[in-house]
């Protein structure tokens, strides 16, 4: 999948389209961004008290499958599709849903999301299930429109978000005979897949960009070996974690990302806190790929190597995309204040505490627990605290977006 250079701004396409509309439905990363960053500050702090028994809870699945479902489809799928609405128009230059359409696919969000804990199963597997096929429609038209088919694998991931999702609700409904975890999983390889193509493209840009002289020059055949490595090892985890095979291409998969990395400068970033989170974040790939091969063997609990690559990597890079893409998108400077920074503290702080202390001492579990829910909360608490003002005005610019 190759992807063209991300602009930091809209209006670097040269448009300067006409200001209409309420802000928050100008672009997409606006209601999306800012719903998942409410709904992770929410949902990760009462789970971990409905873990640990400080209150009763019974959504209409159960609580397991709730958490672990709705941080991939509530969470990271949000934060997805809060992008490609926004990055979409930045690679055509023709407008992605907006106003009334973007404000029902937000509230499309919302009932899924609120349904999942008060109503029916049924009525929530519909209303969860519809998002992704009409945003990859969405999509699709636009940049079919735009010529743009380079971009249309964008389209076939979130298909196969949706098919998971699918199947996840079939399974847990009975009418598919997996076990409901599995669709799960196999979303996070993707969502680990997206984070791999999205992290080639952006982090030597970025770095390129904001280090003076630096010229990193990208390596076609470890990108593709890097990348059919995982997509192969991910797979293989999915159907036969247990395998001496999926053992041995997740280990080799790991190994290429750190070369991958090291050829990025990583200690270039410097006292750059913008550029350092995507680094520290992708660091957690490669070994949560590696925890997940020691897991197949028995050495280590599954959740250690999916922890690693769902709180270290996929919230690491979501807090530090969320903030430079916000920033960007509306009109203002691409560097990270003090409580910002903390913030990416905050979600590595996050990931240490629950895979590492885990795997201490089993009698941790429930102090990494606690402590991992409050740092995470505090995070995107700072975040949105940052942000609401910002997603909810135009942009500092006065340009439209």
């Amino acid at each position: 999948m190759k992807l063209p250079s991300i602009p930091l701004r809209p209006d670097e396409t040269g448009s300067t389209p006409t200001v209409r509309g309420l802000p928050l439905l100008r672009l997409g990363f606006r209601p999306f961004y800012l719903g998942a960053a409410l709904f992770a500050a929410l949902a990760i702090p009462w789970w971990a008290a409905v873990y640990l028994g400080q209150v009763s809870f019974q959504p209409s699945l159960p609580a397991i499958l709730w958490h672990a479902h709705e941080m991939l489809f509530g969470f990271a799928a949000t934060v997805i599709v809060g992008f490609l609405l926004t990055a979409v128009k930045a690679w055509t230059g023709l407008a992605t849903p907006r106003g009334g359409v973007l404000g029902a696919l937000g509230l499309l969000w919302l009932a899924a999301r609120v349904t999942a804990v008060t109503g029916p199963y049924p009525v929530y597997a519909v209303l969860d299930l519809a998002l992704l096929p009409l945003v990859a429609i969405a999509l699709a038209v636009v940049l079919i429109r735009a010529r743009n088919r380079r971009n249309l694998p964008l389209v076939m991931l979130l298909i196969l978000m949706a098919l998971t999702n699918l199947a996840f609700h079939l399974a847990v409904m009975g009418f598919l005979a997996i076990s409901p975890m599995q669709p799960l999983l196999a979303c996070l390889a993707l969502i680990v897949m997206v984070e791999c193509v999205i992290t080639g493209r952006v982090i030597p840009s970025f770095m390129n960009n904001a280090i003076p002289g630096l010229k990193l020059v990208t390596n076609q055949k470890l990108e593709m070996a890097t990348l059919a490595a995982t997509a192969l090892g991910l797979t293989w985890w999915v159907c036969a974690p247990a395998s001496a095979a999926a053992l041995v291409v997740l280990w080799l998969a790991a190994a290429l990302h750190l070369v991958r990395q090291w050829r990025w400068r990583p200690r270039a970033a410097g006292n750059r806190p913008i550029l350092w989170i995507l680094h520290a974040s992708y660091a957690w790939i490669p070994l949560g790929l590696g925890l997940l091969a020691l897991s197949g063997i028995g050495l280590l609990p599954v959740s250690a190597g999916v922890h690693a690559l769902a709180v270290g990597a996929t919230g690491g890079l979501i807090i530090g995309m969320i903030t430079r893409t916000a920033r960007g998108h509306t009109g203002r400077p691409l560097k990270a204040s003090r409580l910002e920074v903390l913030a990416y503290s905050l979600v590595m702080t996050a990931a240490l505490l629950r895979v590492v202390l885990p795997l201490l001492s089993a009698r941790l579990l429930m102090i990494s627990l606690a402590g991992a829910a409050l740092t995470w909360a505090i995070a995107f608490g700072i975040y949105l605290a940052i942000y609401t003002p910002w997603l909810l005005q135009t942009r500092r610019d006065g340009k439209d977006g």
